[in-house]
């Protein structure tokens, strides 16, 4: 069915006029395969990484189900959609609004965390036809018994390997627990993993099971880099001098924690590049805020763990530095997902130290290809210490402790160069170039 129209899926008024007024014309891989299955009520779990068309994939299907007449009578949602962060809920929730335009009575709500109770019970206390949610304020809600969900009609379960890695596996079956058992249920995940098998299999009935593998069509646009580094002053330098590049526009640094995050923003912004921490500590209305300055333009650099990795789309992100390798495999596809969208390219560099060595490994199957090993010039790894004589072996410095001194002032003064039109000159650390290498860095 590849190379169909909307129309010819199944998604006729108002939605395919809604489609091309925005320029959406052309079904994508998963939304091709998901559309015809997800109108015929069947139940669905999709292999599908993000920017996949995912959204609109189990979206569409659910809003020709509702422009018919309900069922049951009630008050309460028709179609909830489980999602594991605020941000890709409000960027799910944005985007059914978009889709149901003009159409009357398609009202969308969104309920997560760090929002005030009272305008979420204001809103809940009024009839809705889709409702958004992450897990535990769901939750609340419903101990708070301010949901009706006698009328649902479908559940989907969006991101569902990113909610069992947050440790809401309990959540999401106590809250399927209240639903009817005659639901369509849905599932959209970027692996599939045991967790997500088992999970499917107490929820879904009789699944069908789709698998999309465009990972490396899509990241075709990214250009991907590896980096060997001897230690934090070493990494420190590295972002230093990359900071500094004429074709850096926006950029996220993933992190391992939130301290972290904290502290380097706290550097760069002292140094005079505009830049913000996004973790999860942070309230909804701060994390609303700082995603806005990124928007428009007014945060040149987000340091971020990853709370940022998915659900967040902002086209002028040219670079994604991986400053600590994730955890999942999986996580690392997310994150450099950040850059090159929308068909732009994008650059992702990851800062891998010794002890990173096995996730990479992992990455590297996970995504089916290796990725490119660099070096900067003047600014190498240094050989192993076991390859080198113990007279001349250095200690090391301190892993855990931040180097002040590496504050990137040469990268600021270079932006603020660029920011005013003037010959941005070589990068911040003496004009030093990129060169690509087919292995390792001598002795690594």
């Amino acid at each position: 069915m590849e190379g169909s129209s909307f129309s010819g899926l199944g998604i006729g008024q108002p939605f395919s006029d809604v489609l091309a007024r925005s320029g959406i014309t052309q079904p994508t891989p998963i939304q091709t395969q998901a559309i015809p299955i997800l109108l015929a009520g069947r139940d669905v779990i999709a292999t599908a990484p993000t920017g996949t068309g995912k959204t609109a994939a189990f979206l569409l299907p659910a809003l020709m189900r509702l422009i018919q007449p309900a069922a049951r009578k009630g008050s309460g949602p028709r179609v909830l959609v489980l999602t594991p962060t605020r941000e890709l809920a409000q960027q799910v929730a944005k985007a059914a609004q978009g889709f149901s335009q003009g159409v009357p009575r398609l009202k969308t709500v969104c309920i997560t965390g760090g929002e005030s109770y009272r305008l979420q019970n204001r809103l809940l206390s009024a009839p809705c036809e889709i409702l958004v949610a992450t897990p535990g304020r769901l939750l609340d809600q419903m101990r708070g018994g301010r949901i009706d969900f006698s009328r649902l009609e479908v559940l989907v379960l969006d991101e569902a390997d990113r909610m069992l890695d947050m440790g809401f596996s309990e959540d999401v079956l106590s809250i399927a627990g209240a639903l009817p058992r005659d639901r369509q249920t849905v599932c959209f995940t970027a692996t599939l993993s045991r967790s997500v098998r088992q999970l499917a299999a107490e929820l879904l009935q009789a699944p069908e099971f789709l698998e999309v593998a465009t990972q490396t069509v899509r990241h075709e646009t990214i250009d991907q880099h590896v980096i060997y580094v001897d230690d934090l002053k070493h990494k420190r330098l590295l972002l230093n001098h990359w900071l500094g590049q004429p074709s850096l526009g926006q950029a996220i640094v993933f992190m391992a924690t939130k301290r972290d995050t904290e502290d380097l923003a706290e550097d760069l912004d002292r140094a005079g590049l505009p830049a913000a921490a996004l973790h999860g500590d942070l309230v909804q209305g701060q994390r609303t805020r700082t995603l806005n300055r990124l928007r428009r333009g007014e945060c040149r650099i987000l340091v971020a763990t990853d709370v940022a990795a998915r659900g967040i789309d902002v086209a002028g992100i040219t670079h994604v530095f991986n400053f600590d390798l994730p955890r999942f495999a999986e996580d690392y596809v997310h994150r450099i997902g950040r850059t090159g969208r929308a068909g732009a390219s994008g650059m992702a560099i990851s800062f891998v130290g010794r002890q990173d060595v096995p996730a990479l490994k992992r990455i590297e199957r996970f995504i089916g290809r290796k990725v490119k090993v660099t070096e900067i010039e003047g600014l190498a790894a240094r050989p192993r210490s076991a390859e080198r004589p113990l007279s001349e072996r250095k200690p090391r410095r301190n892993g855990n402790e931040w180097s002040r001194q590496e504050v990137p002032a040469r990268a600021a003064q270079d932006w603020h160069r660029r920011s005013k039109g003037a010959n941005p000159g070589p990068g911040p650390v003496g004009g030093r170039t990129m060169r690509g290498n087919p292995g390792r860095p001598t002795g690594r």
